[in-house]
């Protein structure tokens, strides 16, 4: 997190650190106290920190794996058409009316205040309510009567990504439809001549409306059944934002340096957790409306890529992948066969697992930083970052950093071993052998998880 403030303070000192004689930058012991067992054992202690130093702030409690949400564990009954409903993390589907056998569904694009997690709430476009909108489902062969109505303060329009319509059903304002006014309705109907996993955004004023939240999933499941099926069925929407600390409104004119990353418009540890059952076959559909490529990683199994905007792929063309780069503007299949545990599932771009962070504040990794004497000058600096950036969740969950208005810390949640440390897009499917009414928190099998020993066998090389 970075404003102004922190920004000078930080430049400071860095400067003041720098400039103190080497013996004094070399006295910090108290700021790193021996834990007994390191004590007893001779090594270093660069973990534990003494914090009595330091007033606890007013902050809520972070939420811990236990407490962060997760979808349903109830899976989708098939409808009456053959198909098993998406599930979206954080979201829901857009429901329709049945007229004269064509599926009518209706769009709103408003205004809305929307949360991305509990300490950092925005005022964002979208649609019926949430960004992203609610997703539309239908099967390849329906007929869909599509209502948009704008009550936002400017024009806007709708284009349906990758859906094979005409020309002037496209969706792009001032080349294939006169664009919609705030307080106009306008209404695209076609028929669905294809299946697959596709998005839906404005085509007018674009970098602001995209910026502000305006985007949405359209799935269109095959007319003909598909083996092997599926038996839960997610979508997840990726997208970057540019918040700036103390701010309530994405800013546009940003390009690269965004500072939240989301899935389905939340950032870990609010994204709800995917669940599954040992044995079943999930897929995930990804879809990426950000600024930005995103190779995204899944533990535990090695998933096969089957489909995208094009549909399901033949299965000659499957390829097994542990991490796929999902492009601007691409959507990607993945599935998989569920195996125990509650296995993460993110971006692996490290900086795109955290949440709001400065991108100009000075590197303090391996600077001594003698708290007395710098706080000579700078009343109520606090040390940080001379190891590494591990302690800030530390401080942070402790409220020792108040940090920026309406900004959320950098690195958040706790699981049963300790801090996650994460942010951004990053999140869980949560599988068990039964699964009751919820997940809880996984307890492996014994003697399947690493652990501390007290010495390395002789004769190891290295």
């Amino acid at each position: 997190m970075i404003n102004r403030r922190t920004l000078l303070l930080g430049s400071a000192a860095g400067l003041v650190a720098a400039s103190l004689p080497l013996q004094a930058q070399m006295d910090h012991s108290h700021h790193h106290p021996a834990s007994p067992e390191t004590a007893n054992s001779g090594e270093k202690n660069t973990a534990s920190v003494d914090h009595s130093q330091h007033v606890a702030a007013n902050k809520p409690a972070h939420k811990s794996t236990r407490e962060i949400p997760a979808v349903s564990t109830q899976k989708p009954p098939l409808t009456a058409q053959g198909y098993r409903p998406v599930i979206t993390p954080n979201g829901r589907t857009l429901p329709y009316r049945l007229t004269d056998g064509v599926k009518e569904f209706h769009l709103i694009a408003e205004e809305i205040e929307h949360e991305f997690a509990p300490g950092s709430t925005i005022k964002a476009w979208g649609y019926n309510g949430t960004t992203p909108g609610p997703t539309i489902e239908a099967v390849e062969g329906d007929r869909v009567r599509i209502y948009v109505t704008n009550k936002l303060p400017e024009h806007t329009s709708i284009h349906w990504h990758g859906i094979l319509l005409p020309w002037g059903m496209d969706g792009v304002s001032g080349l294939t439809q006169a664009p919609i006014k705030p307080g106009e309705t306008f209404v695209y109907e076609f028929t669905l001549e294809q299946h697959g996993t596709h998005m839906y955004h404005p085509h007018a004023d674009e970098m602001v409306q995209l910026a502000t939240g305006m985007m949405g999933m359209f799935i269109i499941h095959p007319k003909t059944k598909i083996t092997p099926e599926i038996d839960r069925d997610y979508v997840v929407l990726l997208h970057n934002w540019a918040v700036h600390p103390g701010t309530y409104r994405p800013d546009p004119n940003v390009m690269t340096e965004f500072n939240l990353w989301t899935m389905n418009s939340k950032v870990f540890p609010a994204i709800e957790s995917m669940v599954g059952q040992t044995g079943e076959r999930i897929r995930i559909r990804v879809g990426n409306l950000s600024m930005w490529n995103h190779p995204i990683h899944l533990h535990g199994v090695q998933f096969e890529v089957t489909g995208s905007d094009g549909g399901r792929w033949p299965q000659n063309q499957w390829r097994k992948e542990v991490t796929e780069i999902v492009g601007v503007g691409q959507t990607r299949d993945i599935e998989f066969t569920a195996v125990p545990g509650d296995w993460a599932f993110h971006c692996h771009m490290s900086h795109h697992t955290m949440n709001a962070m400065g991108h100009d504040i000075p590197n303090m990794l391996g600077v001594k930083q003698p708290v007395a004497q710098i706080n000579k000058v700078l009343p109520g600096y606090m040390a940080m970052g001379e190891h590494g950036m591990a302690e800030h969740q530390v401080h942070v969950d402790m409220g020792h950093m108040p940090g920026p208005e309406n900004t959320l810390p950098m690195m958040m949640g706790e699981g049963r071993y300790g801090k996650l440390e994460m942010g951004g897009m990053f999140s869980m499917i949560r599988v068990r052998d039964q699964l009751g009414e919820q997940a809880d928190l996984y307890l492996p099998p014994a003697g399947t998880q690493a652990r501390k020993v007290s010495r390395v066998p002789d004769g190891i090389p290295t």
